[in-house]
C-alpha cells in the first residue's frame, strides 16, 4: 500500500509517522520551501491540556485529546509533563470557579501551594486550579522530531511541491492542507491566532500558566532557555499576516499582570496563524473517493493529531469507521 500525505503541519506529520510506523509505503508533499514556514502549528501553543480544554469545547475534545501525551512522549523527548496550572487576578475569581465546574481531573491550591509550583509567582495569587496530568511541548521542536522520524523509516517529505489529491496518480491521498482544502470543505472557516515570543531570564515557570480573564484570557508557556510564548487570540479572520496594536497590547499586558518582570522582556517575534475550523469547532475525517481529508482542528492541533493520525490509519488500513469524527462531504450531498 502506498498513502500520498499533503501538508507537512502536525496534522499532516502525524498522519504520515502513524501510518510509516505500521509498515506503509509513505510520501509527504508540501508546498512550502521548508517545515513549518506556511502551517499554523509553526505559531502554535503546543498545550496538551485535555481537561482544561473542557471549559469551552465538547467533550470530545478532551477523549481524543487524552491520547496525545503518551503519543508524543513516545515520539518526542521534549514533551514536558508537569501539569497546568489556571489562576485569575482577585477581581475575576468568579472567573476561576466557573472555570472549575466546566472541567475536570484538577486540585484547588491556596497560595503556598501556588508558590511551591511556582515560586517566582509566589504572593502574587491566593488561588489557583492545578491539572496535574496536563503537558506541552514546543510545537517546532515536535514538528522537527516528527520529520526526523520519517526519515529514519526512509519516508520522505518533498518540499516546494503544489500538490492536490487530483495530481496523485495512484494509491490512498490523506489531505491535510487546512483552509486550502476550502475548495472540498466548503464549510471551513478561518479562525486567526496571534502569539508573542518573550525573552527574560529573571523569570522561570515550570509549566503552561492560563490567566483568565472575562474579556482575554491569555495563557504563558515556557519555551525554555528564558523563552515564553504569549497566545491565546481568536479572531474570525482569514487574515494571517496582520498583528493588530490592540492583540499586542493586550497580550503584553497580560504577562505584565502575570508578573511585572515581563516589562523588561525582550520580543523575540510576533506571529500569526490561522486555524481552520468548521462551524461547531469540532475536527472532521471526511472521505472522499481515494482521499481523506483531515481537518479543523481549530485551536487543538498538537492535541488531536494523535488520535486524528490513528483513525486516519485505521480508516485507510482496515475501513474503520469512526461517527464521531467522520460525517458526509459536502459535496456528496450536493450530488445525491
Amino acid at each position: 500500500m502506498r498513502v500520498t500525505v499533503i501538508g507537512a503541519g502536525v496534522a499532516g506529520l502525524a498522519c504520515a509517522v502513524e501510518l510509516a510506523e505500521r509498515g506503509v509505503a509513505v510520501e509527504v508533499l508540501e508546498r512550502a520551501a521548508q517545515l513549518g514556514s506556511s502551517c499554523c502549528s509553526w505559531y502554535a501553543g503546543g498545550m496538551l491540556a485535555p481537561w482544561c480544554e473542557l471549559q469551552g469545547t465538547e467533550p470530545l475534545i478532551a477523549r481524543l485529546g487524552s491520547e496525545s501525551i503518551g503519543w508524543w512522549r513516545e515520539r518526542f523527548a521534549g514533551t514536558t509533563v508537569n501539569g497546568s496550572l489556571v489562576i485569575t487576578h482577585g477581581r475575576d475569581t468568579a472567573q476561576l470557579a466557573q472555570f472549575g465546574r466546566r472541567t475536570e481531573r484538577f486540585e484547588a491550591l491556596g497560595p503556598q501551594a501556588i508558590a511551591a509550583l511556582e515560586p517566582d509567582l509566589a504572593g502574587r495569587f491566593n488561588t489557583a486550579l492545578f491539572f496535574e496530568d496536563e503537558g506541552h511541548l514546543d510545537p517546532r521542536a515536535a514538528l522537527a522530531a516528527l520529520g526526523r522520524r520519517l526519515e529514519e523509516l526512509a519516508m520522505p517529505i518533498r518540499y516546494g511541491v503544489e500538490a492536490s489529491p487530483a495530481a496523485v496518480a495512484d494509491g490512498h491521498v490523506i489531505d491535510c492542507t487546512g483552509l486550502a482544502a476550502r475548495a472540498v470543505l466548503s464549510d471551513l472557516r478561518g479562525v486567526k491566532g496571534e502569539m508573542l515570543l518573550l525573552r527574560l531570564r529573571d523569570v522561570t515557570l515550570s509549566r503552561p500558566i492560563r490567566v483568565l480573564h472575562p474579556r482575554v484570557p491569555v495563557y504563558v508557556v515556557p519555551r525554555g532557555d528564558g523563552l515564553f510564548m504569549v497566545g491565546a487570540t481568536m479572531i474570525e479572520s482569514d487574515e494571517p499576516t496582520r498583528v493588530s496594536a490592540r492583540s499586542m497590547l493586550e497580550l503584553l499586558s497580560a504577562a505584565y499582570a502575570l508578573h511585572p518582570a515581563f516589562g523588561e522582556a525582550e520580543i523575540v517575534e510576533i506571529g500569526t496563524g490561522v486555524r481552520p475550523a468548521f462551524p461547531d469547532n469540532l475536527p472532521r475525517i471526511r472521505r472522499y473517493g481515494r482521499t481523506l481529508y483531515v481537518n479543523g482542528l481549530y485551536r487543538h492541533g498538537f492535541l488531536l493529531a494523535p488520535a486524528l493520525a490513528r483513525m486516519a490509519a485505521e480508516i485507510v488500513l482496515h475501513d474503520r469507521h469512526f461517527p464521531e469524527v467522520t460525517d458526509e462531504d459536502p459535496r456528496e450531498r450536493r450530488l445525491a
